[in-house]
């Protein structure tokens, strides 16, 4: 089967999860009600309410969240030259998680979207002093500075983070949900800024796919092709910032789609990064999305956060790919 072909059969695939994400919850929501609640919507139907607002939003932001996590996850697996590399290299993780704690101790932040903002904010801040710190010195970047400086500046901010925990306890819930990972409580308005800023990045992704063939055939190879190696990792750096920072602000922390999606997508699709990110972004919607889907019905009445499924299902895939070295495919 050529990869043109997959990808179409993972696009009806997706199709057909979102279909799911919007019937399943505490209320199964029947097929038709489904299509009524858009051709024909009822304001008195608690159903058409229910797909329209809040499953609708969960869904978009799935897809979304999934997309930007998986295609940041392959970009950072080429940036750095490790199989093993995810967004949360780059201390996104870490820094969201500081600035909201911080903006709440000074500000009293109490509502969701000041969480989103402040949490974007810290991603984006984590990200540039991570590529900062590893452009330090000379000779040109080196993958190595950036897995180091990820793992220095991700320690630094979590030392910072549990240090304000100490000091104001009354933070420990508000992080305790956004570390977990979760898509509810968030409105399509107040995301749409980043939304945007994730569909960018994705297809600034696709654009740069032809220009990361050329950096992976190695460093003297690029340089001899023309390429400016510099500029392209930086290119890439900032669209890792965007989509994980994006993503995290959106849905807390997520964690194992990243790392495990450009894998699985390598073995079933391709190598070549122009199928391989179209590819990222189509399993990572539908991973997380049909994650999110099982988080609400798993106890119900109450959910699941969806972090928490990833994580489930991930760490036993992570311990088979840690056994056998990292090696693609």
């Amino acid at each position: 089967m050529s990869p043109g072909v997959k990808l179409c059969s993972a696009g009806v695939v997706l199709l057909l999860c979102c279909v799911l994400s919007l019937a399943v919850g505490a209320t199964w929501i029947p097929l038709p009600q489904i299509a009524a609640a858009f051709v024909h919507p009822d304001p008195l139907s608690i159903n058409h309410v229910l797909v329209t607002t809040t499953r609708l939003s969960r869904t978009l932001m799935a897809i979304f969240v999934g997309a930007s996590l998986a295609v940041a996850g392959a970009l950072m697996q080429a940036l750095t030259r490790n199989p093993l590399a995810s967004p949360g290299l780059f201390g996104i993780n870490a820094g969201a998680t500081f600035f909201i704690i911080l903006f709440s101790s000074i500000f009293s932040l109490s509502s969701p979207d000041a969480w989103l903002w402040s949490a974007f904010i810290g991603a984006g801040v984590a990200g540039c002093l991570v590529w900062l710190i590893g452009n330090m010195g000379q000779g040109s970047l080196s993958p190595l500075r950036i897995v180091l400086a990820g793992a220095a500046i991700a320690a630094l901010f979590s030392a910072f983070s549990q240090a304000l925990l100490v000091v104001n306890q009354d933070g420990l819930d508000t992080v305790l949900f956004w570390m977990a990972g979760s898509l509810t409580e968030r409105s399509l308005s107040t995301a749409a800024p980043l939304l945007l800023c994730a569909v960018l990045g994705l297809a600034g992704a696709l654009l740069l796919a032809g220009q990361l063939n050329v950096l992976n055939a190695g460093e003297e190879i690029a340089t001899g092709l023309g390429q400016r190696t510099g500029l392209i990792r930086l290119l890439m750096s900032v669209l890792v910032i965007c989509l994980a920072g994006s993503a995290v602000a959106l849905a807390g922390s997520i964690g194992f789609i990243g790392l495990l999606v450009p894998h699985m997508v390598r073995k079933g699709l391709s190598i070549d990064h122009r199928w391989l990110l179209p590819g990222c972004a189509l399993l990572g919607a539908i991973v997380l999305l049909l994650a999110d889907t099982l988080s609400r019905v798993l106890i119900l009445p109450q959910e699941v956060p969806v972090g928490v499924m990833t994580a489930l299902f991930g760490a036993p895939f992570f311990i088979l790919l840690a056994r056998r070295g990292g090696r693609y495919g």
